[in-house]
Protein backbone atom coordinates (compact mmCIF):
# COMPACT_ATOMS: atom_id res chain seq x y z
CA UNK A 1 0.00 0.00 0.00
CA UNK A 2 1.42 3.31 -0.75
CA UNK A 3 1.65 6.37 1.08
CA UNK A 4 -0.40 8.23 -1.20
CA UNK A 5 -3.15 5.47 -0.32
CA UNK A 6 -2.53 5.54 3.44
CA UNK A 7 -2.96 9.25 2.90
CA UNK A 8 -6.81 9.20 1.16
CA UNK A 9 -7.76 6.19 3.36
CA UNK A 10 -7.13 8.46 6.78
CA UNK A 11 -8.79 11.20 5.42
CA UNK A 12 -11.41 9.43 4.54
CA UNK A 13 -11.67 7.50 7.98
CA UNK A 14 -11.35 11.14 9.45
CA UNK A 15 -14.20 12.85 7.17
CA UNK A 16 -16.28 9.61 8.12
CA UNK A 17 -15.85 10.49 11.90
CA UNK A 18 -16.97 14.19 11.79
CA UNK A 19 -19.83 13.27 9.96
CA UNK A 20 -20.44 11.07 13.19
CA UNK A 21 -20.02 13.93 15.31
CA UNK A 22 -22.38 16.48 13.46
CA UNK A 23 -25.00 14.54 11.77
CA UNK A 24 -26.99 16.49 9.46
CA UNK A 25 -29.32 19.34 10.17
CA UNK A 26 -32.78 18.31 10.16
CA UNK A 27 -35.43 20.44 7.63
CA UNK A 28 -36.90 21.89 10.60
CA UNK A 29 -33.59 23.52 12.24
CA UNK A 30 -33.79 25.69 8.83
CA UNK A 31 -35.79 27.92 10.81
CA UNK A 32 -39.06 28.60 11.70
CA UNK A 33 -42.23 30.77 12.66
CA UNK A 34 -42.44 31.34 15.92
CA UNK A 35 -43.58 33.95 19.00
CA UNK A 36 -41.18 36.33 19.71
CA UNK A 37 -42.15 39.05 21.92
CA UNK A 38 -45.34 39.80 24.41
CA UNK A 39 -45.61 43.32 25.15
CA UNK A 40 -48.66 42.83 27.78
CA UNK A 41 -48.48 46.02 30.05
CA UNK A 42 -48.92 49.04 27.65
CA UNK A 43 -47.03 51.85 28.61
CA UNK A 44 -49.04 54.38 31.11
CA UNK A 45 -52.37 54.38 32.27
CA UNK A 46 -54.75 51.67 31.09
CA UNK A 47 -57.86 53.80 30.20
CA UNK A 48 -58.99 51.85 26.80
CA UNK A 49 -57.74 54.59 25.00
CA UNK A 50 -56.58 53.29 20.96
CA UNK A 51 -53.05 54.28 21.34
CA UNK A 52 -53.24 52.56 25.06
CA UNK A 53 -54.71 49.09 23.44
CA UNK A 54 -51.99 49.80 20.52
CA UNK A 55 -49.28 49.55 22.91
CA UNK A 56 -49.94 45.94 23.81
CA UNK A 57 -48.92 43.62 20.92
CA UNK A 58 -47.28 39.78 19.65
CA UNK A 59 -44.82 40.27 18.13
CA UNK A 60 -44.38 36.83 15.22
CA UNK A 61 -40.94 35.75 13.16
CA UNK A 62 -40.47 33.92 10.58
CA UNK A 63 -37.00 32.54 10.82
CA UNK A 64 -37.13 30.21 7.56
CA UNK A 65 -35.60 31.35 4.19
CA UNK A 66 -38.53 31.75 2.87
CA UNK A 67 -42.14 33.45 2.90
CA UNK A 68 -44.46 31.63 5.11
CA UNK A 69 -48.69 32.10 4.47
CA UNK A 70 -50.65 32.78 7.76
CA UNK A 71 -53.95 32.70 6.10
CA UNK A 72 -56.36 31.72 8.62
CA UNK A 73 -54.09 31.00 11.30
CA UNK A 74 -54.89 32.29 14.78
CA UNK A 75 -53.05 33.74 17.81
CA UNK A 76 -55.47 33.34 21.17
CA UNK A 77 -54.21 33.80 24.97
CA UNK A 78 -55.69 32.17 27.32
CA UNK A 79 -59.24 33.77 27.49
CA UNK A 80 -59.76 32.46 23.73
CA UNK A 81 -59.27 35.92 22.93
CA UNK A 82 -58.67 35.23 18.99
CA UNK A 83 -57.04 37.22 16.03
CA UNK A 84 -57.24 35.44 12.80
CA UNK A 85 -55.31 36.19 10.05
CA UNK A 86 -56.73 37.58 6.71
CA UNK A 87 -54.79 36.57 3.77
CA UNK A 88 -51.07 37.64 4.79
CA UNK A 89 -47.61 36.14 3.67
CA UNK A 90 -44.84 37.23 6.40
CA UNK A 91 -42.02 37.22 4.35
CA UNK A 92 -38.81 35.48 5.00
CA UNK A 93 -37.01 37.25 7.97
CA UNK A 94 -39.80 39.15 8.90
CA UNK A 95 -41.58 40.48 12.10
CA UNK A 96 -45.00 41.09 12.16
CA UNK A 97 -46.81 43.00 15.24
CA UNK A 98 -50.09 41.95 16.10
CA UNK A 99 -51.81 45.01 18.00
CA UNK A 100 -54.61 44.93 20.44
CA UNK A 101 -56.20 48.32 19.30
CA UNK A 102 -57.53 49.78 15.70
CA UNK A 103 -55.26 50.80 12.87
CA UNK A 104 -54.65 50.28 9.36
CA UNK A 105 -53.24 46.85 8.49
CA UNK A 106 -49.46 46.63 6.78
CA UNK A 107 -47.20 44.01 5.90
CA UNK A 108 -45.46 44.52 9.43
CA UNK A 109 -48.18 45.52 11.58
CA UNK A 110 -51.64 43.48 12.14
CA UNK A 111 -54.57 45.22 14.44
CA UNK A 112 -56.98 43.36 16.28
CA UNK A 113 -59.98 46.20 16.28
CA UNK A 114 -60.30 45.11 19.74
CA UNK A 115 -61.77 47.93 22.19
CA UNK A 116 -60.67 46.17 25.31
CA UNK A 117 -57.12 44.34 26.15
CA UNK A 118 -56.29 41.10 24.97
CA UNK A 119 -53.20 40.57 27.25
CA UNK A 120 -53.46 40.16 31.19
CA UNK A 121 -50.85 42.27 33.25
CA UNK A 122 -49.49 39.49 35.13
CA UNK A 123 -50.07 35.91 33.73
CA UNK A 124 -51.06 34.87 30.55
CA UNK A 125 -50.32 32.36 27.48
CA UNK A 126 -49.93 33.05 23.61
CA UNK A 127 -50.80 29.87 21.29
CA UNK A 128 -50.54 30.10 17.46
CA UNK A 129 -52.40 27.64 15.56
CA UNK A 130 -51.98 26.90 11.65
CA UNK A 131 -55.38 27.08 9.83
CA UNK A 132 -56.12 23.17 10.64
CA UNK A 133 -55.83 23.82 14.65
CA UNK A 134 -52.30 22.28 15.11
CA UNK A 135 -50.33 24.61 17.33
CA UNK A 136 -47.05 26.06 16.01
CA UNK A 137 -45.87 28.02 19.07
CA UNK A 138 -46.62 28.63 22.75
CA UNK A 139 -45.29 31.54 25.03
CA UNK A 140 -46.39 31.91 28.66
CA UNK A 141 -45.44 34.53 31.51
CA UNK A 142 -46.21 35.03 35.05
CA UNK A 143 -44.63 38.51 36.46
CA UNK A 144 -46.21 41.37 37.11
CA UNK A 145 -42.95 43.65 37.57
CA UNK A 146 -42.09 43.76 34.05
CA UNK A 147 -44.18 45.03 30.85
CA UNK A 148 -43.00 42.48 28.33
CA UNK A 149 -41.58 39.19 27.62
CA UNK A 150 -39.31 37.76 24.80
CA UNK A 151 -40.03 34.31 23.81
Amino acid sequence: MSAHTVRIGAALAAGCAIALLYPATPAGAAGSVHLSKIYYDSPGTDNRSNSSLNGEYVQIKNSTSRGVSLKGWVLVDASNHKYTFPSYTLGAGKTVTVRTGSGSDTSATKYQNRRAYVWNNDRDKATLRKSGGSTVDTCSYNNSRVDYTNC
